[in-house]
């Protein structure tokens, strides 16, 4: 996933994607089933039955590209780059001098102070994206030894630690620079 191009596909992939399901079309148009043109452009027979179904309700038009997915975003590009000059401050910079962390709460304050825009966290999480941050788990136990010691335990025949259930996607955890996952 590009999150620091806002994620999704880029203009040239939806072109691509464009074009394929144009020759789609031509194949349908001359009788195709959707077997064959699932086989001819690797995609699946359910794909193939939708683009027929587009095909014939709202004709080629209906195939066309609609331009990049998902909402978009409420803070312009330059405000996005002041907000990535805020955060490589630091927190104490935006007075939080106790804890030296970013989190997705004190980055929402930060946004609707900054710039009059409110998010939701889990709409922080995917605005940090959009310019390469992500959310880091924390290490709440370290450093006080329990954490450790029923570590020990358990590999010396102890109980295993209970399961907890599923982890939480975006909360609790702190803000850090995502590491570029590209060539520079």
């Amino acid at each position: 996933m590009r999150y620091p191009d806002g994620g999704g596909l880029t203009a040239e992939e939806r072109a691509r994607r464009e074009r394929v399901r144009m020759a789609a079309a031509t194949m349908i148009e001359m009788g195709a089933s959707d077997r064959e043109v699932a086989r001819r452009f690797g995609v699946t027979r359910m794909s193939a039955n939708r683009w027929r179904r587009a095909l014939a309700t709202g004709g080629r038009a209906a195939l066309r590209s609609k331009g990049p997915g998902g909402a978009r975003c409420r803070l312009t590009r330059a405000q996005l780059r002041i907000l990535e000059r805020e955060l490589q401050a630091g927190p104490a910079a935006h007075g939080w001098d106790r804890d030296q962390g970013w989190t997705l709460a004190r980055v929402a304050l930060l946004v609707h102070r900054r710039f009059g825009v409110e998010y939701t966290l889990a709409g922080v999480d995917l605005l940090l994206h959009r310019i390469g941050w992500t959310v880091q788990a924390t290490d709440r136990g370290k450093g006080d030894g329990a954490a450790a010691a029923r570590i020990d335990g358990w590999e010396n025949g102890g109980e295993p630690p209970a399961e907890r259930g599923r982890p939480r996607t975006w909360a609790p955890g702190s803000v850090a620079k995502a590491k570029s996952s590209r060539p520079a």
